[in-house]
């Protein structure tokens, strides 16, 4: 079976954060670009990371108009257009200010995707249309980036968020390990797995507790494997990875 690029992303440092640009193809990380996805901003410390679509979610689709569906049309769009960005997930890692061994701590709130999309009954929204292409749009206009929690004109509500599952420390190996059920060979601070967040008042059953929705890991020199379930998407997955990329040494 020959392999096919999926998503691709270009490193871009800058004096007080780091961006990692999100692609279709991996010679085009242009924002006016038709592969163009969205990007993933780390602050300074490599703590706290930011996610950035290129799409609206569908809550969001009616109140910000003019968002051709760019991530599924091969129409090249004009270098004087600036594309928006979306603000819908945000992920922070613990610092280890104490310096103890052990994995990085990290957590991911989903804001574009709601805890309800894990209960009974549940679904993840998915964006459905877009009714405005861009060259309905004036040229030179700018679209300044989007914050989902803020500015969807809708009750508030909950968002999903994901945690890192706990290691166990392995008398044997004298390390700590995490079952990734042989997907994952090399021992790296960069492997981790991700689960949702609950607690007792939500009700929701263990085996939907213990469901790995995204793990990420090593198994070989700069090669790593990403396995991530509903509710996320292939590009929330990708920039989450993506994460564990920028060097944060303040949680390790």
């Amino acid at each position: 079976m020959s392999d096919k690029l999926l998503l691709a992303a270009k490193r871009i440092r800058r004096a007080t954060s780091t961006d990692f640009v999100i692609s279709l193809v991996s010679d085009d990380f242009s924002r006016a670009s038709s592969t163009y996805v969205g990007k993933l901003r780390s602050n300074f410390l490599g703590t706290k990371f930011t996610i950035y679509d290129s799409q609206p979610p569908s809550d969001a689709a009616i109140q910000h108009r003019g968002r051709l569906s760019r991530r599924f049309s091969a129409k090249q769009v004009s270098p004087t257009v600036s594309a928006c960005n979306y603000s819908i997930a945000t992920i922070s890692y613990e610092l280890n200010v104490l310096r103890t061994r052990g994995p990085r701590r990290m957590h991911c709130a989903m804001h574009s995707i709601p805890f309800s999309s894990i209960q009974e009954g549940g679904s993840a929204p998915t964006p459905t249309s877009f009714p405005q292409s861009f060259d309905e749009r004036p040229s030179k206009a700018k679209e300044p980036a989007v914050n989902i929690s803020s500015s969807v004109s809708r009750p508030s509500r909950e968002p999903l968020v994901l945690k890192n599952k706990a290691p166990r420390w392995h008398e044997q190996l004298q390390c700590w390990c995490l079952n990734f059920k042989g997907r994952v060979t090399v021992a790296s601070v960069k492997n981790f797995q991700l689960a949702a967040a609950v607690d007792a008042s939500h009700n929701i059953p263990a085996a939907v507790q213990e469901t790995t929705i995204l793990q990420f890991g090593k198994i070989g020199k700069d090669i790593f494997t990403m396995d991530y379930c509903y509710p996320l998407s292939a590009f929330q997955a990708f920039a989450i990875c993506l994460s564990s990329f920028d060097t944060k040494p303040a949680c390790e």
